[in-house]
């Protein structure tokens, strides 16, 4: 990752045409391999295919006590400063977690603890988990929704879920959850267009989707 400039204006700007979109994923996952990044890969690679990708990962759990020691934003350490920043300043942010009694992972809610209130203002954030069984999808909405309602983020509709049973190991085979994915990037693609033509060529431009 690399360090970027501070960020002036917290409104995230689409990116103009041909330019790749930053992406920024945050792991709340403990473990290096887990259910929770192979559902990641199937929205990453799906993204990939309509857009130019950015990709950048954020293992929370591989950041290490100064990150788990910090109490304020301004006792964290300068490579976890760099860390926070690049999420700031992702123009999309894809925020996973497997679900750990009932909500987020407590690295992944200390994570979000030392972000700038007002840096994720307006920002796209898709919203993904995975869970020991479908009633844990409901966390998605009690539990994330809110907490990037707090950042006055602007969460993509459809949120993606998969449990337990939709896996061989960390490879997602239920198509239930695949068509899930495409549903949800549709509604990036149509976010991020938007954004880049005005409110109503981005209207336009959603019709004659629904049209064809």
């Amino acid at each position: 990752m690399t360090l970027t400039a501070p960020i002036t204006d917290t409104r995230t700007a689409a990116p103009t045409s041909g330019a790749a979109l930053r992406v920024v994923v945050v792991n709340g996952s403990p473990s290096e391999s887990s259910k929770t990044m192979g559902l990641v890969g199937v929205v990453l690679n799906a993204l990939e295919r309509d857009m130019p990708v950015q990709r950048s990962q954020i293992d929370v759990y591989r950041l290490g006590p100064d990150f788990t020691g910090a109490i304020e934003r301004d006792d964290i350490a300068a490579d976890v400063e760099v860390v926070l920043q690049e999420a700031e300043q992702a123009d999309l942010l894809i925020a996973a977690t497997p679900v750990f009694r009932g909500s987020y992972t407590g690295m992944f809610k200390h994570f979000f603890d030392l972000i700038d209130q007002y840096a994720l203002a307006d920002k796209p954030v898709l919203l993904v988990a995975t869970g020991g069984g479908e009633h844990h999808a409901l966390m998605l909405e009690h539990a994330m929704r809110p907490l990037f309602g707090f950042f006055q983020a602007l969460t993509i509709p459809v949120a993606i879920f998969a449990s337990s049973g939709d896996f061989d190991g960390t490879t997602l085979l239920n198509p239930r959850v695949h068509g899930r994915v495409e549903m949800g990037l549709r509604d990036v693609t149509e976010l991020l267009r938007a954004r880049a033509t005005g409110p109503e060529q981005g209207a336009d431009a959603r019709q004659r989707s629904i049209l064809r």
